[in-house]
C-alpha cells in the first residue's frame, strides 16, 4: 500500500519545522489521554437509549443502523481533514473545536424528539470523534516523547476503547435510576467534556511539525515505505471494529429477543464488558510483538462471529455475551497492533494523518456492513441477517490474519 494523495506535495519553508519533541511529566501522559476517553464516552452513550427513542419516536432496526451510519459518515469526513490539519497547525487547534462539537451533540441528544435530531447529533459526534482519534491520539504520543512510544500507543488505544465502553454503561445506569434519562445522561457527559476541554487548553504540546503542502482535504496516507504497516493494521482492525459496531447497533435488539428484556442497564453492561475486554487484553499483551497481537486479534474476531451465529441460532444469551467479549478483544488487539506499527515507523509530523488513515480503513466497513445487516434483518429476520453478516466478517478477519502471517513469513525468509 503506497502513500495516497490527491494533490502533489510541495516543500514547506524551514521556519515551519517542529521543535524536537521531548517527554512531558508522567502525569501529563495520563491527562493527555482524557480528552480521547471523554469524547469516546459520548460516541456510544446513546446505545442503551435507542430503545427509548424507538418507543417514543417509532423507527425500525434498519433506521436505527442508519442513525448509527450518520456517526460513521461524520467520522470519516472528519478523518479526511483532521489528520492533515493536526499535523500542519497543531493538535490543540483541532481538539478544541472537536470538544465543542461534542458538547453541541450533547445538547441535541438531550432534547431529541425526531429521527432527524438523532441523525444530526450522531453526525456531530462522528466529526468530533474523527478529530480526536487522529489529533488526540497523536497528542498522547507527542506528550510521551520518543522514549515512550510503546506506552503512548497502549495508553491512546486503551483510552479510546475504555471511553467507548464507559459511555453505554454510564448511560444505562443513569437512565434506569434517575428521572429525565436523556437529559441526565448527556448533562453528565457535558461535564466530562468540559473537563476534557480544560485539559486540552493546558496540555504541554510541541509546536506543529508541518506535514508539507498539498491538499488540505485528501485521503489520508502514510510515508512511502510504511504502507505495509498500515495494510496489516487495517486488515485486522477493520473486522474487529466492525464486529463491535454490529453489537452496539443491534445488540439491544438481540438482547430483547434472547432475554425478553429492554433493561438499559443490561444493554449498557454488555457494551461495557465488550470494551472492557478490549481494554484488558491490550494490557495483557502489551509486551508482544505487534504482528503477534494482530494475528491474535484476527482469531478472536473469527471466534466472535462463530459465537454470534450460535447465539442467534440457539437463542443463547451466554453465547451472545461470549461474542461480545471476543469481538472486544478482536478490536483491542487489532487496534493496539496497528497503532504500535504506526507509532514505531511514522515520524511525528505525519502521525496524526497515519492514525486517520488506519481509522478510515476501519470505520468504512464498520459503518456500511452493520447498516446492511440491519436492513437485511428487517427483510429476512434477525437470525438470517446476523448469520450472513457474521459469515462475511469471519472471512474478512481470517484473510486479515493470513495477511499478517504472510508478511511475517516473508520477513523470516529474507533473514
Amino acid at each position: 500500500m503506497t502513500d495516497i494523495r490527491l494533490a502533489p506535495v510541495a516543500t514547506r519553508p524551514a521556519r515551519q519545522t517542529a521543535s524536537a519533541p521531548s517527554a512531558a511529566p508522567g502525569r501529563w501522559l495520563w491527562l493527555a489521554a482524557w480528552p480521547v476517553t471523554a469524547v469516546f464516552v459520548l460516541s456510544n452513550a446513546a446505545t442503551p437509549l435507542y430503545a427509548l427513542w424507538q418507543r417514543d419516536i417509532g423507527f425500525s432496526r434498519g433506521t436505527l443502523t442508519l442513525v448509527f451510519a450518520c456517526y460513521i459518515a461524520g467520522l470519516i469526513g472528519s478523518l479526511l481533514v483532521s489528520g492533515v490539519l493536526s499535523d500542519r497547525i497543531g493538535r490543540r487547534p483541532v481538539l478544541v473545536p472537536a470538544v465543542l462539537l461534542a458538547l453541541a451533540a450533547c445538547g441535541i441528544f438531550a432534547t431529541a424528539s425526531s429521527v432527524a435530531a438523532l441523525m444530526a447529533a450522531r453526525l456531530l459526534t462522528g466529526i468530533a470523534v474523527g478529530a480526536v482519534v487522529s489529533a488526540g491520539m497523536a497528542a498522547v504520543s507527542d506528550v510521551a516523547g520518543p522514549a515512550r512510544k510503546r506506552q503512548a500507543a497502549l495508553l491512546a488505544s486503551t483510552a479510546m476503547v475504555l471511553g467507548a465502553g464507559l459511555g453505554p454503561l454510564l448511560a444505562g445506569v443513569l437512565s434506569e435510576t434517575l428521572p429525565a434519562p436523556t437529559a441526565t445522561v448527556f448533562g453528565v457527559e457535558a461535564v466530562l467534556l468540559v473537563l476534557a476541554l480544560a485539559v486540552v487548553l493546558r496540555m504541554p504540546l510541541p509546536r506543529p511539525a508541518g506535514a508539507g503542502g498539498g491538499s488540505w482535504i485528501r485521503v489520508p496516507g502514510v510515508p512511502r515505505g510504511r504502507g505495509g504497516d498500515l495494510l496489516r493494521g487495517v486488515a485486522v482492525f477493520a473486522p474487529g471494529i466492525t464486529a463491535t459496531s454490529f453489537v452496539l447497533s443491534l445488540g439491544p435488539s438481540l438482547l430483547s429477543g434472547l432475554l425478553g428484556t429492554t433493561n438499559r442497564v443490561v444493554a449498557g453492561a454488555m457494551a461495557f464488558v465488550m470494551f472492557l475486554a478490549a481494554t484488558g487484553v491490550q494490557f495483557a499483551v502489551r509486551r508482544l510483538r505487534p504482528e503477534t497481537a494482530l494475528v491474535a486479534g484476527a482469531v478472536s474476531t473469527v471466534l466472535a462471529m462463530v459465537a454470534l451465529v450460535g447465539a442467534v441460532r440457539l437463542s443463547s444469551a451466554a453465547l451472545l455475551a461470549a461474542a461480545a467479549l471476543l469481538a472486544g478483544a478482536g478490536q483491542g488487539l487489532g487496534q493496539l497492533g496497528g497503532l504500535s506499527l504506526l507509532n514505531a515507523g511514522v515520524p511525528a509530523r505525519r502521525l496524526a494523518e497515519a492514525n486517520a488513515a488506519m481509522n478510515v480503513g476501519g470505520y468504512v466497513p464498520a459503518g456500511t456492513l452493520p447498516v446492511a445487516a440491519g436492513f437485511l434483518s428487517d427483510a429476512v429476520g434477525l437470525p438470517t441477517g446476523a448469520t450472513v453478516f457474521a459469515t462475511v466478517l469471519a472471512v474478512a478477519a481470517a484473510a486479515g490474519g493470513l495477511t499478517v502471517l504472510a508478511r511475517r513469513g516473508r520477513a523470516v525468509a529474507e533473514v
